[in-house]
């Protein structure tokens, strides 16, 4: 075992750990939740509810991600995984400069879902904040292209009586001119929390489908290019609709949609209800109203992945042309087309009315805030999914049809801001 920091008050707990791989990791627990973040692109494969005496992971691993300690390599294991990002990823991350497909662009490699997702964070140190007596880990990455200088800086962070990773990336450009980029973060969700019959929901009011010539052509269900404005009613590429805000279980097929989050928002949302085990999971994070006056990485959209079972190649499929067996959500707030990555998205310039790209002055920064609550509720109010989201001081209010109910959290992030 690596390095290890222990720090005992009211069940707070941070300690360096080696997890399947032999990838170095930062472990952070309290009261109700344990996380788990990887040193390697900063995944995050475990994020349990330890409510109740039970451990129950909300975030995905897949059944390909590999347990050797050997580092990725092309010529050995390009051929079945494609890519490192496939190699480790599992449950969440944050996508910094490149959201979506790798490629080359102005001669700079950029790897699927960017350097923060592929490179080794740095780990620097851990620690107990007195006055909220949050427990937290930092962790630094510089780019590895000179051709664009950039510095990050990320903090996660648990909060006493919170059910909630709390998340902060200061993105500093070190360079002489400014930087167009994309990014945001991705949870992926899966079994035993995410199953048929959860209920999906989020902040965004506009959606659409990615247009003809994406990565999806071949496994979508749905209507390539359309919009529409209600998960209920998802346009079909066979004709009709499809109601996708209840999730399906392993159809042969899958999807992504983005939903341009209302410009009007002060909080962006992505929200999983599980009514059988009583449970919610959501990120949020500073929506697009009063934006522009903030020193926040502007999100714009919600976006989702259904991997439904529509892959036949491998590392979906456990051989190419075999069944695709990965059954799992992708929820996230990006600023991006799609996943069509940063080269697309420049020319792209706007989906739905709003930005697919933001910018990082010169010698500049801004900060990528979210909180990822993963929580019980009671009395079935939030059984048939939340369909809106509000902030109070110290609470977030999660709405159901009839009732609402209100969850701990901090949702102007100060604390998180602070450390």
């Amino acid at each position: 075992m690596s390095e290890t920091e222990e720090i005992q008050a009211k069940k707070a707990l941070v300690q360096r750990v080696r997890e399947m791989g032999f990838r170095e990791a930062s472990a952070l627990e309290h009261e109700s939740l344990r996380v788990l973040i990887d040193d390697t692109g900063s995944f995050c494969p475990e994020l349990c509810n330890t409510q109740d005496s039970r451990r129950l992971n909300a975030h995905w691993v897949p059944y390909f991600r590999a347990n050797s300690p050997e580092p990725y390599s092309d010529s050995k294991n390009g051929s079945y995984w494609k890519s490192e990002h496939l190699y480790n990823m599992a449950g969440s991350f944050v996508c910094f400069p490149n959201y979506g497909t790798g490629h080359i662009l102005d001669g700079i490699m950029h790897p699927v879902n960017g350097w923060t997702a592929n490179e080794k964070w740095n780990f620097v140190k851990s620690g107990k904040d007195l006055e909220s007596g949050a427990i937290w880990t930092l962790s630094t990455m510089e780019s590895p292209d000179t051709k664009m200088p950039l510095s990050f800086r990320k903090v996660d962070a648990l909060v006493p009586g919170e059910s909630v990773l709390y998340s902060a990336l200061k993105i500093t450009n070190n360079g002489s001119k400014e930087v167009e980029i994309t990014g945001g973060a991705q949870s992926l969700i899966g079994a035993p929390f995410f199953s048929p019959l959860c209920h999906i929901s989020a902040s965004a009011k506009e959606w659409i489908v990615p247009p003809v010539g994406s990565e999806y052509d071949a496994t979508s269900r749905l209507a390539a290019g359309k919009e529409f404005i209600s998960l209920s009613r998802a346009p079909l590429a066979s004709g009709g609709e499809t109601d996708i805000s209840v999730a399906g279980g392993p159809i042969g097929k899958t999807d992504y949609i983005m939903g341009a989050i209302p410009k009007s928002s002060a909080l962006g949302w992505e929200a999983v209800v599980n009514p059988v085990l009583k449970l919610v999971y959501l990120n949020f994070f500073p929506g697009p109203l009063g934006i522009e006056e903030s020193n926040d990485v502007p999100i714009y959209f919600n976006h989702i992945l259904l991997q439904y079972g529509g892959r036949s190649w491998a590392p979906w499929a456990p051989y190419e042309g075999g069944t695709d067996i990965s059954y799992c959500l992708g929820i996230g707030g990006a600023t991006s087309a799609w996943t069509a990555g940063l080269e697309y998205s420049c020319a792209a310039k706007k989906v739905l009315g709003s930005p697919v790209t933001f910018t990082i002055p010169a010698k500049g920064e801004k900060t990528f805030c979210q909180g990822s609550l993963f929580d019980h509720y009671e009395d079935n109010i939030l059984d048939s999914g939340i369909v809106g989201v509000e902030n109070e001081e110290g609470k977030l209010v999660c709405k159901s049809a009839a009732a609402a109910w209100r969850f701990n959290a901090d949702t102007s992030f100060k604390v998180i801001r602070r450390l």
